[in-house]
């Protein structure tokens, strides 16, 4: 058995933190429950959108990406929604937001 949260419980964890930021949070795309990838969206406030996911390296340790899609954020979530119907993809837009992704993702 995992010691890892569930997929739903870290999404509504970011999605909490942004809202008492003073930011807000949305789910995009609706994932597996349990065990779905998490993609975030982050906005920072007039800044551009960034991508972020949680991955492990050889050792089975946790390490928080950013992906840089050659094309739009919203084309290149969609098509990974399509070879993955279990990702979450939710929208982070408050100050700080890739210091919440890691904090939460990276703790669990």
């Amino acid at each position: 058995m995992s010691d890892r949260l569930p997929s739903h419980l870290l999404v509504s964890a970011m999605l909490r933190r942004a809202n008492d930021s003073g930011g807000m949070g949305m789910v995009l795309a609706k994932g597996d429950a349990q065990a779905g990838a998490i993609l975030a969206v982050t906005i920072e406030p007039g800044g551009a959108e960034r991508l972020f996911e949680r991955a492990f390296d050889r050792l089975g340790r946790v390490a928080i990406v950013e992906s840089t899609p050659a094309e739009d954020v919203v084309g290149y979530w969609r098509r990974r929604r399509s070879r993955d119907p279990d990702l979450w993809v939710i929208e982070l837009n408050v100050p700080g937001a890739e210091r919440l992704v890691a904090e939460i993702l990276a703790a669990n």
